[in-house]
């Protein structure tokens, strides 16, 4: 039986206060549950939207005004039943945050891909995939990538043998973009990997590889099919060759990305 994730876990997922480990599952779980996915990209840009919005006072003290009210709220719910305290905090949330989750329509309709491709072929699914776990780990301080670029020989040949296919991790070092690591993913059809570049600017972009499934891959298996989608400021190069998919990921513009995709694909 597949498990289901609920929101408590979505919501601490997106706001990265679990332990590193729970995290990593509850990662892996979303992988394989598109809904969910779908849910936790959606808030995952909502909270990089109001960061961004609100970035000049993000690290601010809190006012002693504030910590004033919620110690207030504290010693009035702890003289309320148990149901009233819970009615306490979701109107507290509502009168804190003005409008609530109940808005959340509003920052989760997905935008129309872009596709740029001869053939007019989008593999949406793998590139949601590869958009998640570039969102997941994107903003990752400590914990990143799995094995570090410092043991990439043990790197490449581990994620090779997990894939079943001898991989290369492209160089992009010309171009500013150091390799930082990479990592073991879940597929619907077998492991996939992460290769995560980081330049001097702390931009990162990420290198999402594994199998696909030969029933949803529409052309033939000796192909190579490309295709371009953005959403927001997230934009992935997607294409396939002998069996294989590939989505290079990063908040970069279209010329960029697409260049940087044709060197790793001419590398690999």
């Amino acid at each position: 039986m597949t498990y289901a994730m609920n929101q408590d876990e979505m919501h601490a997922l997106v706001d990265q206060c679990q332990p590193e480990a729970q995290r990593q599952a509850l990662a892996a779980v979303a992988l394989k549950d598109p809904q969910a996915a779908e849910t936790l990209l959606a808030w995952i840009k909502q909270r990089d939207g109001l960061n961004a919005l609100h970035r000049s006072v993000l690290n601010e003290p809190v006012p002693a005004s504030l910590k004033y009210a919620a110690g207030r709220v504290t010693a009035l719910q702890k003289n309320l039943s148990r149901s009233w305290q819970q009615a306490g905090i979701a109107a507290g949330f509502a009168l804190a945050f003005g409008v609530g989750w109940t808005s959340n329509g509003q920052w989760a309709g997905k935008q129309e891909p872009v596709t740029l491709a001869a053939n007019g072929v989008a593999q949406h699914e793998f590139v949601r995939q590869a958009s998640f776990a570039h969102a997941v780990y994107l903003p990752e301080k400590r914990h990143p990538v799995e094995v570090t670029a410092a043991e990439q020989d043990h790197l490449v040949q581990w994620l090779s043998k997990r894939l079943g296919k001898p991989l290369k991790v492209p160089k992009l070092s010309a171009q500013g973009y150091e390799l930082v690591g990479g990592r073991l993913l879940p597929g619907e059809i077998g492991a996939r990997a992460q290769f995560m570049f980081q330049n001097e600017q702390g931009q990162r972009i990420t290198l999402y590889l594994g199998a696909i499934d030969p029933k949803s891959e529409k052309v033939a298996q000796d192909e190579t099919r490309f295709s371009y989608q953005a959403d927001g400021p997230t934009s992935s190069f997607y294409w396939s060759d002998q069996g294989f998919g590939y989505a290079l990921t990063g908040e970069v513009n279209r010329e960029k990305l697409i260049a940087l995709a044709t060197l790793v694909y001419q590398q690999l």
